[in-house]
């Protein structure tokens, strides 16, 4: 059921995602849990219908965030392996079904999930502590379609004092919040098979 590919996030990684549902949209297929599915969601739907058919993407949205989130990824995964002594793997792409997630990298028996955000973001984590739920659905993707008992949140700023760059939560494996979402997950692979008919 699970089947993974050693590859970077580049243009056979961009082919590859076509029609599977990704686990960095698991959030907007999770808004409004236990109501009807957002017109985002509905647009995510229509997008994975139409990528699943034609396998051409319709969509490669970036902004400067997602920019430099690319640019100093390495960088935050280097000082995550130094400060916690743990060797770093490349995440690759894991099907699982008809989802699918690209972790940043697999550490030990789980992974990592790094975000490069603005200073403001930044310390507000390192205020508040925890994770940023903004991708909790996300990380508890990656944990279903990676079959790992972990996920580390990173945030990294280079802006920051060296011992403020890097800040880490761990979220574990929760059986509930999964059944949630698997079963969300599943009323939106009616909604996209719906719209596959119409192509």
């Amino acid at each position: 059921m699970r089947k993974f590919h050693e590859i970077a996030q580049d243009d056979e990684w961009l082919q590859l995602r076509m029609g599977f549902v990704t686990s960095s949209n698991f959030a907007t297929i999770m808004a409004n849990y236990g109501k009807a599915f957002g017109n985002p969601a509905i647009q995510y739907a229509q997008r994975v219908a139409i990528e699943g058919v034609t396998k051409r993407s319709v969509e490669n949205y970036t902004n400067q965030w997602m920019e430099r989130g690319i640019e100093l990824e390495e960088a935050a995964r280097q000082m995550y392996s130094d400060m916690t002594f743990t060797d770093v793997a490349p995440g690759g792409f894991m099907e699982f079904g008809r989802f699918a997630s690209s972790s940043d990298g697999l550490a030990g028996e789980g992974m990592i999930e790094i975000k490069c955000p603005k200073y403001s973001t930044h310390f507000e984590r390192l205020v508040k502590g925890g994770a940023d739920y903004t991708y909790k659905w996300q990380m508890v993707g990656q944990m279903m379609c990676y079959d790992r008992p972990w996920v580390d949140f990173v945030s990294y700023c280079p802006d920051f004092p060296i011992d403020k760059q890097l800040y880490t939560f761990r979220l574990e494996r929760d059986q509930a919040e999964e059944e949630k979402l698997i079963g969300r997950l599943n009323e939106f692979l009616t909604v996209v098979d719906d719209y596959i008919k119409y192509l």
